[in-house]
């Protein structure tokens, strides 16, 4: 993803890219009820085989 923001915006793409992922980490993190990155452990992590 980082490269492609650089392809298309360059510095501010990338910018944007970076605060895309952060954002959406944020939201997932308060959907599944994780308050920080400490409190995400292996066994909140569901692994999909067919993906």
């Amino acid at each position: 993803p980082y490269m492609y923001g650089l392809a298309l915006a360059g510095e501010l793409g990338v910018t944007e890219v970076v605060a895309n992922v952060i954002a959406e980490l944020d939201l997932t993190m308060a959907l599944s009820g994780a308050a920080d990155l400490a409190s995400i452990t292996r066994e909140s992590v569901v692994a999909n085989p067919s993906a």
